[in-house]
């Protein structure tokens, strides 16, 4: 497992190396000019969340993401930088449903046999939809109240 995890932040970190992340915020930051700062939470948010599915692992994902993420972020004026870090912490917690090889328990339910392929990817779409739904719509507003 050890030589597992890392090989899949080497893999993140070669990601960075090779450019394709300094592409991607600067890229990012140009689509998000003149969106309202709420907006571009909503779509960092949903960005950050979604692209797990282009890594192996939430450790891979949270190295190589949240960075470029929040830089982006930063980069924005008005977005609540608060906001988006809890945020998007937050979403590192409820992503591991989207792939069978999110998390650790995952893979092993996964490889157990106790969930076909098919399901395990359509249940994983399903919940992780609401499940990010519902940080948008209920976990935002109460965090916004305390600030």
């Amino acid at each position: 497992t050890l030589v597992n995890l890392a090989t899949l932040v080497v893999m993140a970190n070669g990601l960075t190396r090779s450019g394709f992340i300094d592409w991607f915020a600067n890229t990012m930051s140009t689509h998000l000019e003149g969106f309202s700062p709420d907006a571009t939470v909503i779509v960092l948010v949903l960005v950050f969340y979604f692209a797990h599915y282009l890594f192996a692992s939430l450790s891979a994902h949270t190295a190589t993401m949240l960075p470029v993420i929040l830089a982006v972020g930063k980069g924005i004026p008005g977005v609540p930088m608060e906001q988006l870090c809890i945020l998007l912490v937050l979403s590192i917690g409820i992503m591991g449903c989207l792939t069978p090889y999110a998390t650790g328990p995952g893979v092993i339910i996964y490889g157990c046999g106790y969930v076909k392929s098919r399901d395990y990817w359509r249940l994983g779409a399903i919940f992780g939809v609401i499940y990010i739904a519902m940080l948008l719509l209920v976990g935002w507003p109460i965090l916004a109240m305390w600030n």
